[in-house]
C-alpha cells in the first residue's frame, strides 16, 4: 500500500533521527532478555521478531535469553505435577526439569527461532546444554531466622546459578550473521541440567560477552519511585540507595541486582523496559526518551 506524502515524511523523518543511534552501536552487541508480556501476547511477539531482525540488518549484534514461566506452568498443570515455589523459585525435581527442558528448549525456544526467521532474520536456538554454553551450580536457599541456632539449607531441586559462560560458541555464531536464542538452562560438572532464571543468564551473557546493553523486557513501565514515576539516568550507587532506603523492594528486587552486576562486570548500560509496548526495544535504543529504565555504573 502505497503511503501519502504526509506519511512518508513521517516515516523519514524517524528513520533520519535514528540514524546517529545506528551509527553508534554498529558491530557492538546487546543480550536482551525476553519474557513477560511480551512473550504471551502474538502482537507483541510479532514485533519483537521484528525488532530482533532490524537491529541486526542495521549492524547491531543481538543475543536473545528467554523465559518461560508461564509456559512451564500450564504443562506441568496439563500433566497433573504439583509445583510449588521458595522464593519466588520453582522446586524442580527429576520429573519437573525434564518439563522444563522440553518447555524451554523445545517449545518456547524453537517459537522464538520460527517468529524471528519468518521476519527475515537467521535464528539459532540453544540450550545452556548445548557446546557447555552455560555452566551451573546448584543454587542454594538459605534461611535464617532469630530463632534458629544455625541457617537452614533448602534443596530446591535442579534448579542453579551461572558458573561460566561459554563466549566461543555465541561468538562464532554472531561472526557467522547468526542471532543466537538462548533458553536458560545450565549444566553442572557432572552433567546434571539446571533451570536458571532468565534474567540471571541474560546478565551473565551481557557480562562474559562485554555487551554494550542488557536490556530487560518486562510487565512494568519501568523502575519506579515511590510516587509511581519511571526512573532512568541512574547510576549503579543511586540504585543502590534506593535498595537501601525501600524503594525498590520484592519481585523488583532480583532484576535489579541482575541490571547492577550487569554494569559492574563490564556492560556499559542496562535497560529495564516495558514489554507491553509494541516495538519497546527500538524506542529504547534510536530514540532520546526510551520505554524503561536506563542504570550505568557511573
Amino acid at each position: 500500500m502505497a503511503l501519502d506524502r504526509d506519511t512518508a515524511m513521517q516515516v523519514a523523518s524517524v528513520l533520519s533521527k535514528g540514524l546517529p543511534y545506528i551509527q553508534r552501536f554498529t558491530g557492538k552487541t546487546f543480550v536482551i532478555k525476553y519474557g513477560g508480556n511480551a512473550m504471551e501476547n502474538e502482537d507483541l511477539k510479532r514485533s519483537f521478531a521484528r525488532d530482533i531482525v532490524l537491529m541486526k540488518l542495521v549492524g547491531i549484534n543481538p543475543v536473545v535469553v528467554h523465559g518461560g514461566g508461564p509456559q512451564i506452568g500450564d504443562l506441568l498443570k496439563r500433566l497433573n505435577i504439583n509445583s510449588h515455589f521458595i522464593d519466588g523459585m520453582r522446586v524442580t525435581d527429576a520429573e519437573t526439569m525434564d518439563v522444563v527442558e522440553m518447555v524451554l528448549g523445545g517449545l518456547v525456544n524453537k517459537e522464538i527461532v520460527s517468529l524471528i526467521n519468518q521476519h527475515g532474520g537467521l535464528a539459532i536456538g540453544m540450550t545452556g546444554k548445548d557446546a557447555n554454553l552455560i555452566r551451573a551450580r546448584k543454587l542454594e536457599v538459605v534461611k535464617r531466622s532469630p530463632e534458629m541456632t544455625k541457617p537452614e539449607i533448602i534443596d530446591i531441586g535442579h534448579v542453579g546459578t551461572v558458573d561460566r559462560v561459554n563466549t566461543d560458541a555465541i561468538d562464532m555464531l554472531v561472526r557467522s550473521d547468526v542471532i543466537p536464542v538462548i533458553a536458560p538452562i545450565g549444566v553442572g560438572a557432572d552433567g546434571a541440567s539446571y533451570n536458571i532464571n532468565a534474567d540471571l543468564v541474560a546478565g551473565k551473557v551481557a557480562e562474559a560477552l562485554k555487551a554494550e546493553k542488557l536490556i530487560l523486557l518486562t510487565n512494568v513501565a519501568g523502575l519506579q519511585n515511590r510516587e509511581g514515576k519511571v526512573l532512568t539516568g541512574l547510576t549503579a550507587s543511586q540504585v543502590n540507595d534506593l535498595i537501601d532506603d525501600g524503594t525498590i523492594h520484592g519481585g523488583m528486587l532480583p532484576k535489579i541486582r541482575c541490571a547492577l552486576e550487569a554494569v559492574e562486570g563490564g556492560v556499559r548500560s542496562s535497560h529495564i523496559i516495558d514489554g507491553r509496548v509494541a516495538h519497546a526495544t527500538l524506542l529504547e535504543i534510536f530514540t532520546d526518551e526510551g520505554v524503561g529504565t536506563l542504570i550505568t555504573k557511573n
